[in-house]
Parts: C-alpha cells; structure tokens; sequence
C-alpha cells in the first residue's frame, strides 16, 4: 500500500531529515547569498544520483522520473534563503552566523524537500511520470527568488501540470496541515515618499512650509484608498512603518521621510490604487505649499491556490494524515514569491503546522525565537511525497 510504504520511509529517514535541517539552522545565509546552502543541496542532490542543474545564481532544479512511462510531470518547491534577524533561541542548532537566522522556516522547506526526494528515489518503480524538484533562492528578497527562475526557464522542459509548496506555519499544530483554494495569499508593494518642504524654526511657522503637517494629512488621507475607494469585498491593506522627520523640537524640517507597504488581492485594483495614492498625495502636498515624490516598487502578485489542484492535493493530505488533522485557513495577507508561480501555472501552496504548545513552540515567524516540532519533518517528507505520486496519477 502507497501511503504504509511512504510511511515507513518517513519515519526511517526522519533523524537523517531532522539532522539536514539542523545543519541547515546553523549555517544560514541571506537571499541571493546561498552558496554553501545550493553546494550542500547539490552534494546530497549527488548522494542520491539525481540529475540537476543550477540556475538563478544558486537555485537548483532536479528532476527524477519513474520507472514506469508517463509525460505527467509535478514540480515541488523549496526556498532556501534566511533572514537578517540575530536568533534568540537556546539550543545546540542555534545559527552560528551571528544577525542571520532561519526564521520564517526555509530551512524546514529544504530538508523536508530532499526528505522528499530520497523517498521517491526508493520509490522509483512505484510511480509514472517525473518530479521536478525546484530549490529556489532568494523569498525573501525582491524580485524574488522565484521570478528569476521562471525566467530562466524552471518551469520549462518540461512544463509541469502543477506546481506545490508548502509552508511552516506556527499557528497550527504539528501533525496537521491547512489549505484554501482560491485566492491566499497578497500582492505586496513598497512605498516610499519624500514630502519637500521649507524648514526653519519651530516658532516661525508663518514663515515655513512645514513637511511635517503635510505628510501628517497624506497618511491620514490616503487610508481612504482603503476605506472609501476599495471594493469592502476585496482585501486591501495600506501600512506606514517609517517616518523619518529629522528635525528636533523647535526645527522644522525640510522634508520628511515616508516608507509603507500596500497589499491586495486583484491585480486590476494594484494598479489603480497606486494610481490614486499617487494622485492623493502629491495634490495634497502641493495643495499645502510644498511636494511629494511619491514611488512605488511593485513586489509580488497576489497568490492563487487552483481550485481544483488544490481540491485534490488537499484529499491526498486527508487521505495520508485523517481528515481530523487537515484543516481550512483564511486569506492571509503577508505575501510569498510562490505566487510567481501561481500566476503562470496551475499551483497549490499549502501550510504545514509546526506549533507545540506543550513544549513551548509557539512563536511567530520573522521573530528571534522562531522553532519548530521537529516532528513536523515527519509529516512534510511523507506528505509532499505521497502527494507527488497521487498527482501523477491523475
């Protein structure tokens, strides 16, 4: 039987699983710096005898077929990169690579992905068709790991039917894992605004163009493209977290610095929002006296879960782990480089949890004190695994 076959390969390779992601925990390296990262995985790449070739600096794409013929193809996703937060965690993996950390679990991703393809090397004459294995640089850093690849050609020669990643998430138990078809996940912009103005002293306004005011009355106001302009249907956020006003309390400065993100769900509505935030805040500037320049980078599409890929995957996981321990999840408005992926083929990006209350495994990614249940290495082997070959199939 598939699933007691894949179970049982799980669980013999789960110290060898655990042991790569620790390695991996503790030589962590930033995006677009993966380099002893994309030697390690192309040496156990090499163990394995799969063939693969590197592209985007240091991804890696792999492909291993089944004995039996088929054209189905099914390409698999890992990112490798880390973060620049120094890990707070005590224990013997902790990064050894002082201010980089593991923390939004792409170590997890890589080990549980070449967990995954030792599995379905043992399980060669099992399964039809071919797996391409895509170990992607760079998640976390614009463009965007993933878009260098597509560019590159990953998901060409051959084209794969679909495209599957899954994600450590520490609201979920270990053990369980959670879908949503349709869309998730959200596009994610990055704002930056320099409101001019005429500085001088904090007593004299009359004679000043205060920057300050002004850029006071264009964050204010541009929460209406939000709450006034938005479709309420339609998930919109806009954020400010930097505002740079480098005067002191009786100077007035000369400009003013404003950095933000915006994120939605509908590519339509992306640009017609930057459009008018544009619009907004430059007229008030001006308006006030003084001006704006206002730029928007544009990061990465909203991410989209094909309804029926994603129905399928998801019985597949109800079909390995119970449907007791596969659960739904809400739209989630942070953003993934996956959805790259997801705007130009059929895709499903699905949540691994990996959250033991009991022993204190609870934080939050992107934070010094991010871990995981080791145990969820267990099911992130066996699981992607089982779903290759049930894809394949169908």
């Amino acid at each position: 039987m598939l699933k007691q076959k894949i179970s049982e390969l799980a669980s013999q390779i789960h110290q060898e699983v655990t042991n790569t992601r620790r390695h991996l925990h503790q030589h962590p390296e930033l995006s677009f710096e993966e380099y002893r990262t994309s030697a390690f995985v192309a040496a156990e790449l090499d163990k394995l005898g799969i063939p693969y070739k590197k592209m985007a600096d240091t991804g890696i794409v792999a492909l291993l077929s089944g004995a039996k013929p088929s054209e189905a193809v099914v390409a698999l996703r890992a990112d490798m990169d880390a973060l620049p937060i120094t890990e707070a965690n005590d224990v013997p993996y902790c990064s050894q690579n002082h201010g980089v950390m593991h923390a939004c679990g792409h170590d997890v991703h890589t080990s549980s992905l070449l967990g995954t393809a030792r599995i379905l090397t043992e399980l060669r004459n099992d399964f039809a068709g071919t797996v391409k294995f895509i170990f992607q640089p760079a998640e976390e850093k614009l463009p965007g790991g993933a878009s260098l690849m597509i560019k590159e050609g990953v998901l060409d020669n051959p084209k794969p039917a679909a495209v599957i990643g899954q994600h450590v998430m520490p609201l979920i138990e270990t053990g369980k894992v959670g879908f949503r078809a349709g869309k998730y996940m959200a596009s994610t912009d990055e704002i930056y605004v320099t409101v001019h103005g005429k500085g001088g002293h904090g007593a004299q306004p009359q004679q000043n163009i205060d920057p300050v005011v002004i850029t006071s009355h264009i964050i204010i106001a541009l929460q209406q493209i939000v709450s006034r302009i938005a479709d309420p249907k339609l998930p919109s956020v806009l954020s400010f977290g930097k505002v740079i006003a480098n005067g002191a309390t009786n100077v007035i400065p000369n400009e003013v610095k404003l950095e933000g993100t915006f994120r939605t769900m509908d590519e339509a509505w992306r640009a017609q929002a930057h459009q008018k935030m544009k619009k907004m805040a430059e007229g008030i500037a001006e308006a006030m006296g003084g001006s704006c320049d206002f730029n928007i980078i544009n990061g990465y599409p909203f991410l989209v879960n094909e309804e029926k890929l994603t129905a399928n995957v998801r019985a597949y996981a109800e079909e390995y782990l119970g449907k007791e321990n596969v659960e739904d999840l809400d739209i989630w408005m942070a953003a993934e480089d996956f959805a790259y992926y997801s705007q130009v083929a059929d895709a499903c990006f699905y949540r691994l949890g990996t959250r033991n209350e009991e022993r204190g495994i609870t934080s939050s990614v992107h934070t010094p004190t991010f871990d995981i249940d080791e145990r969820a290495l267990n099911v992130s082997t066996g699981l992607m695994a089982y779903i290759a070959i049930k894809q394949l199939g169908n």
